[in-house]
């Protein structure tokens, strides 16, 4: 409501000030004037020199913007491949800065310099074979470089040989949660399909395959550091995309289809945590967090919880409602403590041979009320069915 009304005010302003401009026209009647609709040699500098100084506007926000919001971006990649994505990333963000500080200062060079002169004549230039090769050899030599360079870094987090030794791990998106599936001791992911969804079998893993009996299903991602892990990824609904900002991997997840990507974590979460810069923007938040809750305290709510960085499964796809929400906590182990903490969790398998079991009443267990009450009303109808065979007796 309150954006609504300052669209408003904004209209109405704006309306207003038309109206000033006309009424002062109006006041200017049997002035001086000029009526011409051609510009005159002062118009055109006066242009010249607006552009010069919209010009000076754009370099001077482009600077500033990289000083203060520039510390904000991704800092230290975690994964091994991460630093070929971020020279990948900043050798395009060098080359579009400098292209764009050349070209917008010959942009409004050539403009001001041929601007309109009534001592002027116009030259008419109608190609330059020249120049149409040089502006276009340069940016596809360029380009060509970038895809180059783009497609080995693609290969990286892409190609998984057969013979290499990695980790199998399922992401299965739905809305809005993560769940990750672990291949097990035979590292090798049983079949799925969403049609065999049911109870504890939330990923529809078939469980006649053999290679599902040792199946992990949980909703936090442990992984080890130094080894590869392949990740293959289903969506139950709609478009998804699973995002890992620090380890610079992203891929979308299709419904009726996989997809996938590796990469090998190169930091713990702990390591990562007390690396200088982490250590300084957790504080820096932690401080903001802090004046916070002094004025949510204030007004008799509940004070913000202290950050702790840890690593995040992002959904970066608009999927719905609960988008933003869409997330899951990763954990980067030593390999012993992978190996410990993967240890510890039970089967898919068992898991639902648990759950089958608790539906069935304990043997020799007393029955339950409504079993109770169904033996009552059998009794009942069998009463009532032999009263009435011998009272048809009786009649006849």
């Amino acid at each position: 409501m309150t954006s609504l009304l300052v669209i408003i005010v904004v209209v109405l302003l704006a309306v207003a000030l038309w109206q000033l401009t006309k009424i002062f026209d109006l006041t200017q009647v049997g002035a001086s004037s000029s009526d011409s609709q051609v510009a005159s040699d002062n118009d055109n500098n006066i242009q010249g020199y607006i552009m010069f100084g919209f010009l000076a506007f754009i370099y001077i926000f482009t600077i500033y913007g990289l000083l203060k919001w520039g510390g904000l971006a991704l800092h230290t990649p975690a994964s091994e491949h991460g630093l070929l994505v971020d020279n990948l990333m900043n050798i395009t963000w060098v080359l579009i800065f400098l292209v764009q500080f050349i070209t917008q200062g010959l942009l409004y060079w050539f403009s001001f310099k041929n601007r309109g002169n009534k001592d002027k004549k116009a030259l008419f230039f109608a190609d330059s074979n020249k120049l149409e090769a040089i502006w276009s050899i340069i940016p596809s030599v360029v380009l060509a470089c970038l895809i180059l360079y783009g497609l080995y870094a693609w290969n990286n987090i892409m190609f998984v040989d057969k013979d290499e030794d990695v980790i199998e791990i399922e992401l299965y998106a739905q809305q809005f949660k993560w769940t990750a599936r672990y291949a097990g001791q035979d590292n090798v992911l049983g079949k799925a399909n969403v049609r065999l969804i049911q109870g504890v079998n939330t990923l529809g893993v078939d469980m006649s395959d053999p290679n599902a009996q040792d199946d992990i299903v949980v909703s936090e991602l442990h992984i080890p550091k130094g080894k590869k892990v392949h990740f293959k990824m289903r969506s139950q609904d709609v478009l998804h995309s699973a995002y890992f900002p620090h380890f610079r991997a992203q891929m979308n997840c299709v419904p009726g289809m996989v997809t996938e990507f590796a990469f090998i974590p190169t930091y713990t979460t702990a390591e990562y945590r007390e690396l200088p810069f982490m250590v300084e923007k957790v504080a820096n938040i932690n401080k903001l967090r802090a004046e916070k809750s002094v004025e949510l305290v204030a007004k008799g709510g509940t004070a913000l919880d202290p950050y702790t960085f840890d690593y995040l499964l992002l959904c970066n796809k608009i999927c719905g409602a609960s988008h933003y929400n869409m997330q899951m906590k990763v954990v980067v182990d030593t390999p012993e403590d992978y190996k410990k903490w993967l240890s510890e969790k039970t089967t898919l398998a068992q898991d639902i041979k648990a759950a089958a079991a608790a539906e069935k009443p304990a043997e020799g267990a007393a029955p339950t009320t409504d079993t109770t009450a169904k033996i009552i009303d059998t009794v009942k109808t069998v009463v009532d069915t032999v009263k009435a065979a011998v009272a048809k007796v009786a009649i006849k």
